[in-house]
């Protein structure tokens, strides 16, 4: 293995980490489900929670995308660089 080989391989750990850690923070989408059991949602905690769920979701998708071409940025140096 080459240095720049452990340094992608250490990238991409970090990629996938972070990306598990982002999506396990976001909150599942039950609607109504307040309702069933008797809680009650303010406006502010609904506005709340929809400011922090599009960030999540938008650091995601940027996370996402980083590891995908990551992924194919290692593939390509692996399969052209021997």
């Amino acid at each position: 293995m080459t240095v720049g080989e452990i340094v992608l391989g250490i990238i991409l750990m970090l990629f996938s980490v972070g990306i598990t850690i982002i999506v396990l923070m976001q909150e599942g989408h039950q609607d109504n489900l307040g309702v069933v059991t008797g809680g009650a949602d303010t406006f502010l905690s609904k506005n709340q929670a929809r400011s922090v769920d599009a960030f999540l979701a938008r650091w995601t998708k940027f996370i996402a995308i980083g590891f995908f071409l990551l992924v194919i940025i290692i593939n390509a140096y692996t399969f052209f660089g021997k």
